[in-house]
């Protein structure tokens, strides 16, 4: 049974392998936690809080179905007032199918506020930086290589592609306007549309890594009077639309903070079914602030996924401070 499992990922995989010298390529992760991993929703993010913001991510999507998707990123960002700016990098590494396709990426960001009124301001953010594909050969397995007398390993007749990995140049950007009470941005991601094709085909025939769109924003009420008192609440529905060629989700929910709890639910749906409904529960206390996700899967999937799991933890370096920074923004869940 698990030798079936594998040889139907190892040929999915490789059918994705070689369409990529075509028309189809592979989607972006999405985090179910956005705020979480802000910049790898919208550069114009960047500079979120005055000293330094470090966040780790985790990413474990449908575990029981071989581990068909598992990513893990590293962020840094900060603002300089002086500047009016913010700067940060993050790095990405997705593992599909246990390890047999890799993606990694490494990016630069930089954002400019410009203030509008003096509640309402502006940033734009720009993203640059090293987008890489690695396949693991040695982990595909084909039909022709299964015994049917014992079900041991033959070599396999598949021609193995002449390179294995393939680094590109990858450019995004994005916008954002927030005020005390909303927020709204709009970016694009692999604007360039870099070639990740491990194939040495007809560049006219390639289409390049599809850009990404995504529309998001939300807004934060206070349930607390001046949020100063013992337990600050305080309420932020959001929503969030992503675009990659044919793919398209929209996540649709709320966020919610009471003192040092914090949680949310929403629900996912990618326009040709209902994906899943997420649960969100956190802790924030002092710089830390550390949070768990599981995505319910309500499509087909539901049986053999095991829904996915997400994991945050964030130490922004602001709470630190003997005064906290008065913002006077509702970016809140995003620090």
């Amino acid at each position: 049974m698990v030798r079936n499992i594998q040889v139907l990922v190892s040929v999915f995989i490789f059918m994705c392998i070689m369409s990529s010298g075509g028309r189809l390529s592979a989607q972006d992760p999405v985090f179910s936690q956005f705020y979480a991993s802000p910049m790898n929703l919208n550069p114009g993010f960047a500079g979120t809080t005055y000293s330094p913001r470090i966040a780790f991510n985790y990413r474990n999507q449908w575990s029981s179905i071989f581990n068909a998707y598992t990513t893990y990123a590293v962020s840094y960002d900060q603002y300089f007032e002086k500047f009016k700016s913010g700067v940060g990098f993050t790095a990405l590494v997705d593992q599909a199918g246990d390890g047999i396709y890799n993606t990694g990426k490494f990016n630069v960001t930089y954002s400019y506020t410009l203030p509008i009124t003096k509640e309402i301001f502006l940033k734009g953010g720009v993203q640059a930086g090293i987008h890489q594909v690695n396949l693991n050969w040695e982990k595909l397995v084909f039909l022709d290589q299964l015994d049917p007398t014992d079900g041991s390993l033959n070599t396999s007749e598949e021609n193995r592609p002449d390179q294995l990995s393939k680094s590109s140049f990858d450019i995004s950007s994005g916008i954002l306007i927030y005020s005390k009470m909303f927020y709204a941005g709009l970016s694009a991601f692999h604007i360039n549309t870099p070639n990740e094709s491990l194939l040495d085909v007809n560049p006219e025939l390639l289409d390049g890594l599809p850009m990404r769109i995504s529309l998001h924003g939300g807004a934060q009420f206070s349930l607390t009077p001046d949020n100063k008192t013992r337990f600050p609440a305080f309420i932020s529905p959001n929503v969030m639309f992503t675009k990659q060629q044919s793919f398209k989700q929209i996540n649709l929910g709320t966020y919610v903070g009471l003192g040092p709890i914090y949680g949310g639910a929403w629900f996912r749906h990618t326009f040709s079914n209902s994906d899943a409904a997420i649960f969100l529960i956190g802790y924030n206390k002092g710089i830390l602030k550390i949070g768990y996700s599981y995505d319910w899967t309500v499509s087909k999937l539901q049986n053999e996924s095991n829904g996915s799991h997400e994991v945050s933890l964030i130490l922004n370096l602001d709470a630190g401070k003997k005064r906290k920074p008065d913002y006077n923004d509702c970016l809140k869940m995003f620090r």
